[in-house]
């Protein structure tokens, strides 16, 4: 008997720990049943504050620098490199002799030209005396003036024959002069296109031997900028860069001008637009490639409001008629959008059921990331950036509990 009494009460305690188990359930699942109610009928939007500050609208773009004056040094002589009095990275002055090439043809040509004026002016004296000879003779009668005639014309033409060889002279002079080539302006030599026993050519065109950029510390970046964003870009405006060497230092530049040649390339229209850089510190190089950021407008203390808002759309359920706020003659949101400054457009606040009103505005410039307000919005309202983040029904919560 006290076995069986002993089997009775454990019994008892069991069935009374698990009628407190069931109610402890019931009552974790009433509240979560309550707060999942709640939470469906109290929609949480993601907002942000309408606020102050500055918006900068900019073009980007990628260029290359160059130097502002860049000369090619070339030849207008053929012949075979001797020597070089210059390499790649130095300086030079205006006059300075670069290099050299074989004279030995040029100079054969000069002795050849000074033979052929010897010859020419012997021709000439003999000329004259002849001639000389004939007008004696032609005052005595012994001479006809026909005969006299001719001799004159051969002394013309042994006149001629003088200039032309010195003509001829001097032009072989000036090539031997062309052998020695010099540096046209004070620079520094960019690149060096020949060596040592390099035979070079300049029949038909002449031939790059030199690169020298006059003042590495003035450079400028030529970009290439689309058609679609070059009328917004006006001479003197800033310009911020950075080059691949430098990436945690911003450089700054101005706009020069935009060059009216434009390049067409796979049915896309680009235009060169050319900004001047002050590299005092020589640390820009010829040929790198910089990141360009031109500045095109600026404004600071604007109202303005994040464009993500102006990309919010709540559902078509939600949806609620514009608020009574809205600008006078303020037209339909979904016309203007995408108008550009001064375009009406829509948002989106949160009304007092927690319903998205709509606000219809005004807008000006954007950088993107912020849009002008013009009317429609004050600092400190809250408009809707995006809508909640999904939430799973009760019922598919997962939640269970075993009790034993």
């Amino acid at each position: 008997m006290p076995a069986l009494q002993s089997a009775r009460a454990w019994l008892g305690r069991i069935q009374h720990r698990r009628l407190w188990l069931l109610a402890a359930a019931l009552a974790v699942a009433l509240a979560l049943a309550v707060f999942g109610l709640r939470s469906a009928d109290e929609t949480q939007w993601v907002t942000a504050k309408v606020d102050q500050g500055s918006i900068v609208q900019r073009v980007s773009a990628n260029g290359t620098l160059n130097p502002v004056i860049l000369v090619n040094v070339g030849t207008q002589i053929s012949g075979t490199v001797i020597r070089l009095h210059t390499d790649f990275s130095q300086r030079v002055k205006a006059g300075q002799l670069l290099a050299e090439l074989d004279p030995s043809l040029l100079e054969s040509q000069i002795r050849q030209s000074e033979a052929n004026l010897s010859s020419a002016r012997a021709t000439l004296e003999n000329a004259q005396l002849a001639l000389k000879r004939n007008e004696n003779l032609r005052a005595r009668g012994f001479v006809s003036d026909g005969a006299l005639d001719g001799l004159r014309r051969d002394l013309e033409t042994a006149r001629a024959q003088v200039a032309q060889v010195e003509a001829q002279l001097a032009r072989d002079k000036t090539n031997l002069g062309y052998s020695k080539i010099r540096s046209p302006i004070d620079g520094i030599v960019i690149m060096r296109g020949v060596d040592v026993g390099q035979t070079v050519a300049a029949s038909f065109q002449t031939p790059t031997l030199f690169q020298i950029a006059r003042d590495l510390r003035n450079m400028q970046i030529d970009t290439s900028v689309s058609e679609a964003d070059v009328g917004s870009i006006r001479p003197g405006q800033e310009v911020k860069f950075r080059v691949d060497a430098f990436r945690e230092r911003d450089f700054v530049g101005k706009v020069r001008m935009t060059r009216l040649n434009p390049l067409n390339q796979q049915n896309v229209v680009t235009y060169n637009v050319v900004i001047d850089v002050d590299n005092e510190d020589n640390t820009l190089l010829p040929g790198m490639t910089a990141q360009v950021s031109i500045v095109t407008n600026q404004k600071d203390g604007v109202v303005r409001v994040p464009s993500a808002a102006l990309r919010f759309k709540p559902p078509e359920s939600e949806r609620s008629e514009p608020a009574p706020a809205a600008p006078a003659g303020a037209q339909d949101g979904a016309r203007g959008r995408g108008r550009g400054a001064n375009a009406p457009t829509r948002v989106y606040l949160v009304g007092k059921q927690q319903e998205p009103v709509a606000r219809e505005i005004k807008v000006g410039i954007s950088d993107g990331r912020f849009t002008e307000v013009l009317e429609g919005l004050a600092v400190g309202d809250e408009v809707i950036v995006r809508a909640p983040p999904a939430t799973a029904p009760a019922s598919n919560s997962g939640f269970r509990m075993r009790l034993f």
